[in-house]
């Protein structure tokens, strides 16, 4: 039994929809985009694991320890779902606590995503070493980032401004 039941989660400039396997081919497209695949320091399936992925995290789903959701950009004519630009998931879900944490981790030597995730307002927790393999058999040290209930407001506030910049 799953703690959390999939939804769809609607913003300002995305939609988070429940996976389903129907968006393989916009994953695979999203994914091509920079064959982010390539980059040593990133788990982002080839094409041609994208399914097995898929199915990973519809089983983690299932056991009840992760909601994966489909990224979407809102289509700006209609206000309804754009293209697909990625996946993202409620993960590390503990019934007993019951917690589902707010945390974003990336390899020690992805800077670039260290340093989005700490200007989304993110703080940074620590990191873990030697905390798992990369693809190529070598184990990664994980920097882990999180986001509390209590500094939400400021995180969104701090989105929205930037957002507003762009708009």
């Amino acid at each position: 039994m799953t703690l959390f039941e999939p939804l769809t989660l609607t913003g300002r400039h995305v939609i988070l929809e429940p996976l389903k396997h129907d968006h393989h081919d916009g994953l695979v497209a999203a994914a091509q985009d920079g064959e982010l695949w390539k980059l040593w320091y990133t788990s982002v399936p080839a094409p041609d694991g994208m399914a097995a992925e898929i199915d990973r995290r519809l089983a983690m789903q299932e056991q009840g320890s992760m909601l994966p959701f489909t990224t979407r950009l809102i289509d700006p004519a209609t206000g309804g779902p754009g293209r697909i630009i990625g996946m993202t998931t409620y993960c590390n879900i503990d019934a007993g606590t019951p917690r589902v944490a707010v945390e974003f981790c990336t390899h020690w030597l992805n800077h670039q995503s260290r340093e989005a995730i700490a200007r989304l307002g993110a703080k940074q927790d620590g990191v873990l070493r030697s905390h798992r393999r990369t693809s190529d058999g070598v184990l990664r040290d994980t920097v882990v980032f999180s986001i509390l209930e209590h500094e939400w407001a400021m995180v969104r506030n701090g989105l929205e401004h930037r957002l507003a910049k762009h708009a």
